[in-house]
Formats: C-alpha cells, sequence, structure tokens
C-alpha cells in the first residue's frame, strides 16, 4: 500500500492492481475509508466527519494527481507524492 500523503493524522494511500472504479484509501486511526476519485463518494467505511472532510477537501483539489497516481498503481508502477492539505 504506498502512502501518496500524510496530513493531520490521515494517511493517503493507493494500492497496486485494484479494481475500478479509479479511488484511494483514508487511514485515520482505527478508520478507514475507499474513497472514489471522479465522485469523491465513499465506496466503502467511514471516517470521523471532520477527518472526512479534510480528506475530501484535500482530494477535491488532487483529482488529477490522484487519477494519474491510481493509473501508475494499477500498471504496478510506484505512485507519485502529492502535497498535503495545509
Amino acid at each position: 500500500m504506498p502512502e501518496i500523503s500524510r496530513f493531520f493524522g490521515i494517511i493517503i494511500a493507493v494500492f497496486y492492481n485494484e479494481h475500478n472504479p479509479p479511488h484511494f484509501h483514508a487511514r485515520y486511526g482505527e478508520y478507514k475509508v475507499a474513497i472514489d476519485i471522479k465522485s469523491l463518494r465513499i465506496l466503502e467505511g467511514k471516517l470521523p466527519s471532520r477527518a472526512l472532510g479534510l480528506v475530501i477537501e484535500w482530494a477535491s483539489q488532487h483529482q488529477d494527481e490522484l487519477l494519474e497516481d491510481w493509473n501508475l498503481a494499477k500498471s504496478e508502477k510506484a505512485p507519485k507524492k502529492i502535497q498535503p492539505l495545509d
């Protein structure tokens, strides 16, 4: 699970050889969530509302980079780091 960003205790990652739709994973403490990159909807899991809001804000600023990382990971190449939320 390559980590692509980390901010406010939230870890963002993409997995190699994942299923569609393009998505990323976020972890915060014991919580985990998978989020669709294009729609920014939760596919599975949950996060506390404040953490989820931060993740969605970050993802909306980096959708193109997230799709690029998704494609890299899908072809088993290392994804690039993405700037954390300030």
